[in-house]
Protein backbone atom coordinates (compact mmCIF):
# COMPACT_ATOMS: atom_id res chain seq x y z
CA UNK A 1 0.00 0.00 0.00
CA UNK A 2 2.86 2.29 0.76
CA UNK A 3 3.95 1.86 -3.02
CA UNK A 4 1.19 3.05 -4.51
CA UNK A 5 0.54 5.91 -2.21
CA UNK A 6 4.10 6.86 -3.66
CA UNK A 7 3.55 6.09 -7.13
CA UNK A 8 0.82 8.85 -7.58
CA UNK A 9 2.63 12.14 -6.11
CA UNK A 10 5.59 10.85 -8.72
CA UNK A 11 2.80 10.62 -11.41
CA UNK A 12 0.77 13.56 -10.50
CA UNK A 13 4.29 15.75 -10.16
CA UNK A 14 5.16 14.01 -14.20
CA UNK A 15 1.66 15.27 -15.25
CA UNK A 16 2.45 19.00 -14.21
CA UNK A 17 5.88 19.16 -15.73
CA UNK A 18 4.73 17.60 -18.74
CA UNK A 19 1.84 20.10 -19.31
CA UNK A 20 4.18 22.95 -18.33
CA UNK A 21 7.03 22.05 -21.03
CA UNK A 22 3.89 22.05 -23.66
CA UNK A 23 2.88 24.93 -22.52
CA UNK A 24 6.26 26.91 -23.29
CA UNK A 25 7.06 25.17 -26.29
CA UNK A 26 4.41 26.47 -27.78
CA UNK A 27 4.42 30.11 -26.91
CA UNK A 28 7.03 31.78 -29.76
CA UNK A 29 6.41 34.93 -30.67
CA UNK A 30 8.24 34.29 -34.04
CA UNK A 31 8.96 31.77 -36.65
CA UNK A 32 10.91 31.40 -40.11
CA UNK A 33 9.23 32.09 -43.53
CA UNK A 34 9.67 28.90 -45.93
CA UNK A 35 11.99 29.56 -48.61
CA UNK A 36 9.25 27.92 -51.05
CA UNK A 37 6.75 31.33 -50.31
CA UNK A 38 9.78 34.28 -50.04
CA UNK A 39 11.15 32.54 -53.92
CA UNK A 40 7.82 33.30 -55.01
CA UNK A 41 7.57 36.92 -54.34
CA UNK A 42 9.82 38.36 -56.75
CA UNK A 43 11.58 42.09 -56.12
CA UNK A 44 10.25 44.96 -58.46
CA UNK A 45 11.97 48.23 -58.69
CA UNK A 46 9.11 51.38 -59.22
CA UNK A 47 9.61 54.49 -60.41
CA UNK A 48 7.52 57.69 -59.45
CA UNK A 49 7.59 60.90 -60.29
CA UNK A 50 5.23 63.47 -58.96
CA UNK A 51 5.42 67.01 -57.82
CA UNK A 52 4.99 67.76 -54.02
CA UNK A 53 3.27 71.53 -53.07
CA UNK A 54 4.15 72.74 -49.44
CA UNK A 55 1.77 75.77 -48.70
CA UNK A 56 2.03 77.94 -45.86
CA UNK A 57 -0.07 81.12 -47.14
CA UNK A 58 -3.47 81.88 -47.71
CA UNK A 59 -6.76 80.51 -45.84
CA UNK A 60 -6.24 76.70 -46.14
CA UNK A 61 -2.62 76.50 -45.83
CA UNK A 62 -1.41 72.72 -46.01
CA UNK A 63 1.94 73.26 -43.57
CA UNK A 64 1.31 74.55 -40.59
CA UNK A 65 4.34 75.73 -37.72
CA UNK A 66 3.77 73.56 -34.68
CA UNK A 67 6.68 74.18 -32.66
CA UNK A 68 9.53 76.71 -32.49
CA UNK A 69 10.94 79.96 -30.66
CA UNK A 70 8.71 82.59 -30.83
CA UNK A 71 10.98 85.06 -31.48
CA UNK A 72 12.95 83.82 -34.47
CA UNK A 73 12.06 83.98 -38.72
CA UNK A 74 9.51 81.33 -39.57
CA UNK A 75 12.31 79.03 -40.93
CA UNK A 76 14.83 79.28 -37.95
CA UNK A 77 16.58 76.27 -35.83
CA UNK A 78 13.76 74.44 -34.09
CA UNK A 79 10.68 75.56 -36.25
CA UNK A 80 8.60 72.27 -37.18
CA UNK A 81 6.20 72.24 -39.58
CA UNK A 82 3.27 69.69 -39.65
CA UNK A 83 1.94 68.93 -43.46
CA UNK A 84 -0.88 67.91 -45.31
CA UNK A 85 0.64 68.54 -48.47
CA UNK A 86 -1.31 67.47 -52.19
CA UNK A 87 1.31 65.45 -54.48
CA UNK A 88 0.36 66.18 -58.16
CA UNK A 89 0.71 64.52 -61.34
CA UNK A 90 1.71 68.29 -63.26
CA UNK A 91 4.19 70.99 -62.06
CA UNK A 92 0.67 72.99 -61.51
CA UNK A 93 -1.13 72.87 -58.19
CA UNK A 94 -4.15 72.43 -60.69
CA UNK A 95 -2.85 69.41 -61.62
CA UNK A 96 -4.40 66.01 -61.33
CA UNK A 97 -4.22 64.91 -57.55
CA UNK A 98 -2.41 61.38 -56.61
CA UNK A 99 -1.60 61.61 -53.37
CA UNK A 100 -1.19 63.57 -50.06
CA UNK A 101 2.54 63.71 -48.03
CA UNK A 102 1.18 63.62 -44.92
CA UNK A 103 4.33 64.45 -41.69
CA UNK A 104 6.52 66.81 -40.64
CA UNK A 105 9.47 68.62 -41.30
CA UNK A 106 12.11 70.41 -38.85
CA UNK A 107 14.94 72.85 -39.27
CA UNK A 108 17.42 71.04 -38.10
CA UNK A 109 20.63 72.65 -38.81
CA UNK A 110 21.93 75.63 -36.49
CA UNK A 111 24.06 77.14 -39.15
CA UNK A 112 22.57 79.94 -41.68
CA UNK A 113 21.96 76.93 -44.39
CA UNK A 114 18.63 75.40 -43.70
CA UNK A 115 18.80 71.60 -43.74
CA UNK A 116 15.12 69.46 -42.88
CA UNK A 117 14.34 66.81 -41.12
CA UNK A 118 12.08 65.16 -43.34
CA UNK A 119 9.52 62.37 -41.27
CA UNK A 120 6.75 61.76 -43.89
CA UNK A 121 4.57 59.54 -45.70
CA UNK A 122 3.45 59.75 -49.30
CA UNK A 123 -0.01 57.64 -49.65
CA UNK A 124 -1.61 57.68 -53.27
CA UNK A 125 -4.92 58.07 -53.73
CA UNK A 126 -5.11 57.58 -57.92
CA UNK A 127 -4.70 54.78 -60.24
CA UNK A 128 -3.39 51.23 -59.65
CA UNK A 129 -1.27 52.42 -56.33
CA UNK A 130 -4.41 53.87 -54.61
CA UNK A 131 -4.32 53.22 -50.94
CA UNK A 132 -0.67 52.69 -51.07
CA UNK A 133 1.73 54.45 -49.44
CA UNK A 134 5.86 54.89 -48.87
CA UNK A 135 7.88 56.34 -45.74
CA UNK A 136 10.53 59.28 -46.26
CA UNK A 137 13.05 59.99 -43.30
CA UNK A 138 15.84 61.49 -43.67
CA UNK A 139 17.82 65.05 -44.10
CA UNK A 140 16.77 67.40 -46.64
CA UNK A 141 19.54 70.44 -47.21
CA UNK A 142 17.11 72.41 -48.92
CA UNK A 143 19.17 74.57 -50.62
CA UNK A 144 21.04 71.96 -52.86
CA UNK A 145 19.83 71.57 -56.46
CA UNK A 146 19.11 67.44 -55.74
CA UNK A 147 18.76 66.22 -52.49
CA UNK A 148 18.57 62.60 -51.90
CA UNK A 149 16.30 61.58 -48.83
CA UNK A 150 16.28 57.66 -47.66
CA UNK A 151 12.93 55.47 -48.29
CA UNK A 152 12.39 53.24 -45.20
CA UNK A 153 9.08 51.46 -45.81
CA UNK A 154 5.45 51.48 -47.16
CA UNK A 155 2.61 49.74 -47.09
CA UNK A 156 -0.30 48.57 -49.56
CA UNK A 157 1.41 47.36 -53.24
CA UNK A 158 4.47 49.36 -51.54
CA UNK A 159 4.99 46.74 -48.29
CA UNK A 160 8.37 46.41 -47.43
CA UNK A 161 9.87 49.02 -49.37
CA UNK A 162 13.55 50.69 -49.72
CA UNK A 163 14.84 53.07 -52.12
CA UNK A 164 15.90 56.11 -52.34
CA UNK A 165 13.75 59.62 -53.15
CA UNK A 166 15.22 62.78 -55.45
CA UNK A 167 13.84 66.36 -54.72
CA UNK A 168 14.53 69.34 -56.31
CA UNK A 169 12.97 72.53 -55.93
CA UNK A 170 10.95 74.33 -59.21
CA UNK A 171 9.05 77.10 -57.76
CA UNK A 172 10.12 79.16 -54.23
CA UNK A 173 7.96 82.00 -53.46
CA UNK A 174 10.36 84.45 -51.22
CA UNK A 175 7.75 85.74 -49.70
CA UNK A 176 5.18 83.64 -49.15
CA UNK A 177 7.26 80.59 -48.56
CA UNK A 178 5.19 78.33 -50.68
CA UNK A 179 7.23 75.80 -52.99
CA UNK A 180 6.77 73.26 -55.50
CA UNK A 181 9.22 70.20 -54.92
CA UNK A 182 9.89 67.96 -58.02
CA UNK A 183 10.44 63.90 -57.17
CA UNK A 184 11.63 61.05 -58.65
CA UNK A 185 11.56 58.36 -56.29
CA UNK A 186 13.01 54.82 -57.07
CA UNK A 187 11.64 51.95 -54.82
CA UNK A 188 12.03 48.34 -54.33
CA UNK A 189 9.23 45.98 -52.93
CA UNK A 190 7.64 42.92 -53.62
Amino acid sequence: MASSSLNFPLFALSLILLSTSLTTTNATFSEEVSEAIALKRMEKTTHLHFYFHDILSGKNPTAVKIAGAKDTPVMAFGSTFMIDDPLTEGRELTSKLIGKAQGMYAFAAQNSLPEFLMVINYEFVEGKYNGSSFSLLGRNPVLNDVREMPVVGGSGLFRLARGYALAHTVWFDVKTKDTTVDYNVYLVHY
